[in-house]
């Protein structure tokens, strides 16, 4: 598949494999840190990270002159690809002072275990100096990278390629007007509020074996290529093509939660293993952009998992390994896989209610880079949206404003990749049922047709395609909320999904 002929690209890549390589030793680490090493190691291993990073960033910079020296006539799309991977990453190293970069790095250190303890404590006052100033920083990088149109473009472009608010403002405002119609209307006969099985515990030893099964043996994820392991907080990590691990957390209640979080990170993980072979080793070998990958994970967390057909399939499974379902039927399971209620966390949130979380976040982060919400009023400012959008409203700022890591570790532009995922997600399944009988190969355990699909479509072409260019080519448009609705209204009020 990649075919390389101009030579100043060919040494632009043989100049990249040391850095693929610290890439790989960085990411090994990361999964280390966060599954086995000792607590004890935290501070050296923190100090090995930034001696990588800092070589990498040196790495980088040295390819600047060979990327700025290559003309694009007569390249094909591996090749300009290639180049425009690496000049949006040296747009940060070259146009971001590093003082500015210590300067957040250093705020964002302390703001996390602040937030820790103002979230722990329910005091937003404790937190609010540490965000004011990561987001008088933020507005400094914007600067800095420059931008047309709003300064939160800036931002939006560090996660999703050529993202900008006119792109999200109507998406936004088209799903917050068609969501807040179906909530009104969803089937509750089918989609309760809440079910019995959220409260039943499970043994973690048996939970473990069912997690296993369902990934190895129903959703055929590689096992010489792919492995389960143990976290606080679950996450993918891909270290090459032939290597890529997730992480589950058992809390010994609510068996979907880490039996989603299996499916969920098993999307992300199938993108990572489907990448074509002939990219690895370069910039290409990773995923087109953050919502891309996204939606990988809610495709199969959520218009799999979440299915009728999904459920019929595997509900002799987990009925065999877990006693407690003896008396739960297969509708149970469906109904408890797909309860829908506005709730004041986005992390519990459901398929229908979860865009409107993201839809208060992106309104606030907007308005506090363009300056038009101070963060002294942010506590205020987001019960009202919320109380708009989902007619809840936190109590205190604990399950209000300071619920989310993000803002403490400057990663302000980033929560609308998730909506991204969703509404990418719908447009795959919009035409992936307009290709193959979908619904009957899952109730069958047919997945591998569907697997070849997202292969072909979205996972083999790595990052060789801005997301924009990838949408348009392969699912004929960019994102387009309209088959989120159609599946949410099909699913939750019409019962037809």
């Amino acid at each position: 598949m990649l075919n390389i002929s101009n030579g100043k690209v060919k040494e632009i890549l043989k100049r990249y494999e040391p850095i693929w390589a610290i890439d790989h030793a960085l990411s090994l680490m990361g999964w280390d840190l966060e599954t086995y090493m000792p607590r004890s190691g935290v501070e050296y291993r923190g100090f090995a990270t930034s001696q990588l990073m800092l070589m990498r960033q040196r790495l980088m910079l040295e390819l600047e002159g060979l990327v700025n020296g290559v003309s694009e006539d007569g390249l094909n799309d591996y090749e300009r690809g290639i180049l425009r991977v690496i000049r949006h990453e040296l747009k940060f190293y070259t146009r971001v002072p590093p003082s500015l970069i210590e300067e957040l790095s250093k705020t964002t250190t302390r703001a996390s275990v602040v937030w820790r303890e103002a979230k722990s404590k329910g005091d937003f006052n404790m937190f609010r100096p540490h965000l004011a100033k990561i987001i008088d920083l933020t507005r400094q990088v914007a600067d800095k990278l420059g931008y047309s149109g709003h300064p939160y473009n800036a931002l939006l472009d560090l996660y999703e390629e050529n993202l900008t608010v006119n792109d999200l403002d109507p998406l936004f405002n088209k799903l917050i007007s068609g969501i807040k119609g179906i909530l009104n209307r969803v089937d509750r006969d089918t989609y309760p509020t809440a079910h019995e099985l959220e409260g039943v515990k499970y043994d973690v030893d048996e939970m473990r074996v069912v997690n296993e099964e369902v990934a190895f043996n129903i959703l055929n994820m590689p096992r010489e290529r792919f492995r389960i392991d143990t976290s606080a907080h679950p996450f993918t990590v891909g270290m090459a093509l032939g290597d890529v691990r997730i992480t589950t957390r058992y809390e010994g209640v609510d068996f979907k939660s880490t039996l989603f979080s299996v499916i969920h990170e098993s999307g992300h993980a199938l993108y990572e293993l489907q990448i074509d072979e002939s990219l690895a080793y370069t910039p290409l070998a990773r995923g087109a952009s953050t919502g891309i990958h996204e939606s990988q994970s809610r495709f199969l967390e959520n218009i799999i998992g979440r299915s009728r057909y999904f459920v019929k399939l595997i509900y002799p499974l987990l009925k065999s390994r877990l006693s407690f379902l003896s008396k739960f039927s297969e509708e149970d399971v469906y109904s408890y896989f797909n309860t829908v209620k506005p709730s004041l966390i986005r992390v519990d949130a459901d398929e229908v209610t979860y865009n409107l979380h993201i839809a208060v976040r992106y309104e606030l982060e907007k308005k506090m880079i363009e300056g038009s919400v101070e963060v002294s009023e942010l506590p205020e400012t987001w019960n009202t949206l919320m109380d708009n959008y989902l007619g809840v409203r936190p109590r205190n700022d604990s399950e209000g404003v300071l619920q989310d890591i993000h803002w403490s570790q400057g990663s302000i532009g980033y929560f609308p990749t998730y909506t991204l995922g969703n509404v990418v997600a719908a447009m795959v399944l919009d035409r992936i049922n307009k290709e193959l009988d979908f619904k009957n190969l899952i109730e069958h355990g047919h997945l591998d047709p569907i697997k070849d699909w997202l292969r072909d479509r979205i996972h083999r072409w790595g990052a060789v395609y801005e997301p924009k260019v990838l949408l348009r080519k392969n699912l004929g448009d960019e994102y387009n909320p309209d088959p989120l609705l159609t599946y949410l209204e099909s699913k939750y009020v019409k019962n037809t999904y």
